[in-house]
């Protein structure tokens, strides 16, 4: 999302606020570890879309996208690929589950079913 659509969606406060899924037995939060193994400037830009999803939730295309029983995605183009960011809202919270760089056109299913086992294990 372009900085000036950002700005327009911010001048009010965030719908949800931003929890990262933690694995209870490491207390890891892997969706936080992926995000700072990228390079800064794909960090800013899927921070920038995630912040847009905050802010102003309930977007839609080409931001957001509705998957698969409560999982949504934060859609990001970055310079050469392309990046998502599976979520689920609990309340007023966006639980971030699992973040990758896409190869295909279609969400690939391994993908989808970690976001889902997070879930699973998120609602206990």
């Amino acid at each position: 999302m372009k900085h000036t659509e950002l700005s327009k969606i911010i001048n009010h406060q965030p719908k949800l606020s931003v929890k990262f899924f933690q694995q209870q037995a490491s207390l890891s939060e892997p969706v936080r570890d992926w995000l700072k193994s990228l390079p800064l400037e794909d960090k800013k830009a899927i921070g920038e879309d995630i912040k847009a999803a905050q802010y102003g939730w309930s977007l839609g295309l080409p931001l957001i996208d509705y998957l698969e029983g409560d999982i949504w995605e934060v859609r990001t183009k970055l310079t050469n690929r392309i990046a998502r960011v599976l979520f689920v809202v609990e309340g007023s919270t966006m639980v971030l589950l699992h973040g990758f760089i896409k190869k295909n056109q279609k969400t690939p299913k391994q993908e989808l079913n970690l976001a889902k086992e997070r879930l699973k294990k998120l609602r206990g």
